[in-house]
């Protein structure tokens, strides 16, 4: 019994992922089309609130309770106070060391003929503000519209998104709901509409859109060296873009804080804030060619 335990120890311990930061460099230099996984973590770094785990109310509410259509159908007012909150937050943030290096790295590596997608599970835009440009936002974007009417998605930075929410959205839990009347809250300026506006994110419960699932499905198929970076990896679908990858033999390599539920399945695993261990694994590499 005693050495059939040791033999189990030993294949657990084989099994662990490397962090050997030169060994990622090597896999990182080869590659072509490198496919980066984001989440919640690499916005964290920027002070965005996550919303997620304790601590992660607004107001007497976490986001589950909020972020459905139920919700919105129920109280349309309260969950755009909520969002217009988020919206003010996000405008005051700015992206981090490890946006920043995800955009350099995509903007160098495309002068070499080698591709960098970016797929996020943020809704905060803040890849798009550090320069990324070929991005994926599957869960939407806080800074976008869609009608529940006529169907139109559109781009909205308005800050107030209308006027009936200056100043609304405090998360303290002591504030009361504004109970803003529905034809004062974001109206489609669509001709005729005049709709109520949702925001155009995925809300729990809800499919995401197959059109980007098709692209994201596309860009892991060729990807030749993945990045998940500042995710949990407890969200499905997206739980399962890097371990089908790396089923098929491609290697893997997880920054984050610490392990998660996927992370023997991943070749490397580099712990830390990502704002810390992204920039110098995306570094320009020696035998790279600049043109």
């Amino acid at each position: 019994k005693a050495a059939s335990s040791k033999k189990h120890k030993f294949r657990l311990e084989m099994a662990r992922p490397s962090s050997n930061m030169a060994d990622f460099r090597e896999a990182f230099a080869r590659a072509k089309h490198i496919a980066i996984i984001t989440g919640a973590g690499v916005s964290a770094e920027s002070g965005v609130p996550t919303f997620r785990g304790a601590g992660g109310f607004w107001r007497k509410w976490q986001a589950q309770e909020l972020a459905t259509p139920e919700a919105f159908a129920r109280n349309p007012s309260r969950v755009w106070e909520f969002y217009h909150y988020r919206r003010e937050v996000m405008l005051s943030k700015h992206p981090n060391p490890a946006h920043m290096a995800i955009a350099e790295c995509e903007k160098r590596l495309s002068k070499q003929g080698r591709s960098v997608v970016v797929i996020t599970q943020n809704i905060d835009e803040l890849h798009r503000k550090a320069g990324t440009k070929h991005l994926l936002e599957i869960h939407g974007s806080l800074f976008k519209t869609r009608c529940t009417n006529c169907g139109n998605v559109a781009a909205n930075y308005k800050s107030p998104i209308c006027p009936a929410l200056a100043g609304k959205g405090a998360p303290d839990p002591t504030t009361e709901d504004a109970a803003i009347p529905v034809e004062d809250l974001p109206q489609c300026e669509e001709d005729g509409c005049n709709g109520l506006l949702r925001p155009h994110v995925v809300w729990f419960g809800e499919t995401l859109d197959p059109n980007i699932l098709t692209e994201v499905e596309k860009e892991l198929d060729i990807c030749d060296l993945c990045l998940v970076v500042g995710t949990s990896s407890v969200v499905y679908p997206a739980a399962m873009f890097a371990p089908q990858v790396s089923a098929r033999g491609v290697p893997v390599a997880e920054f984050n804080m610490e392990a998660t539920p996927a992370t023997n399945r991943f070749r490397f695993h580099f712990p830390g804030p990502c704002g810390t261990t992204l920039p110098p694994a995306l570094a320009r590499h020696e035998t790279e060619i600049i043109a």
